[in-house]
């Protein structure tokens, strides 16, 4: 999964230079928000040979969700004139080795990237969904969502909120279908919690049996069948893209 090749790669780590102090900062949020669910969270970073943005993805565990990012870059990826960077790192020393006043990161040394991060949602064939809710009426089934979820947890007695039971709870609610997309609430869920339903722009996408959730922060995608049928990551094959 990593490239380029140890005959190829020079002394010195990759740095990459970002656009500007701003898309740093907003790097920096995003893995931060990622450490928050995941201590060992690792993600997995593309760019193209001349390519001008550096995309990031990751997995909170927490909504079984793929989270992406894109970074612009400040100039085209130039590790070398035919190599294209693909490799799965450390979430935290990606943050450690991130200067935001610099605008540039090094690029850490590759780790053994989880299952996740051996597929990934297709490049193209990706078609909007029409008619798909808004940013505010998504903000506000997050909102009723959790507000129903703490209600429930209180209603337990102390002796019966286990984590069973809270995750039984949980399932319930986010697997709900947002209006008749067949998109469950968790997507958007997730998109609330790593600060990218923000705004008024949002757009469903779908690709075969993957959906994503785009917003100008960033997305969130699953596959329509995971684990018994239901949306998901874990039913998938692991096929590089």
């Amino acid at each position: 999964m990593t490239v380029p090749t140890a005959s190829t790669a020079p002394s010195a780590p990759p740095v990459l230079h970002l656009a500007d102090a701003g898309e740093a900062a907003d790097l920096a949020a995003f893995l931060g928000r990622l450490l928050h669910y995941d201590r060992a969270a690792a993600v997995r970073l593309r760019a193209q040979a001349g390519g001008e943005a550096l995309a990031v993805f990751g997995r909170p565990p927490s909504f079984e969700v793929l989270a992406i990012r894109t970074a612009r870059l400040l100039k085209p990826y130039e590790y070398g004139i035919d190599d294209t960077l693909d490799v799965t790192v450390s979430v935290g020393e990606l943050l450690d080795s991130l200067d935001e006043t610099a605008a540039s990161v090094t690029v850490p040394t590759a780790v053994t990237g989880p299952p996740w991060a051996g597929v990934l949602p297709p490049r193209g064939g990706w078609e909007r969904v029409a008619e798909f809710p808004g940013a505010e009426r998504l903000r506000g089934l997050v909102k009723a969502a959790v507000g129903e979820f703490r209600t429930l947890v209180e209603e337990l007695a102390p002796e019966e909120r286990t984590r069973t039971a809270l995750d039984r709870i949980g399932r319930d609610i986010w697997s709900r279908e947002i209006a008749d997309s067949g998109v469950p609430v968790r997507l958007a869920h997730a998109a609330a919690s790593l600060g990218f339903l923000r705004g008024d722009t949002v757009d469903l996408f779908e690709a075969g049996a993957w959906v994503r959730l785009r917003t100008p922060y960033g997305s969130v995608a699953l596959r329509r069948s995971g684990i018994g049928g239901a949306p998901g990551l874990g039913g998938l094959s692991v096929t590089p893209t």
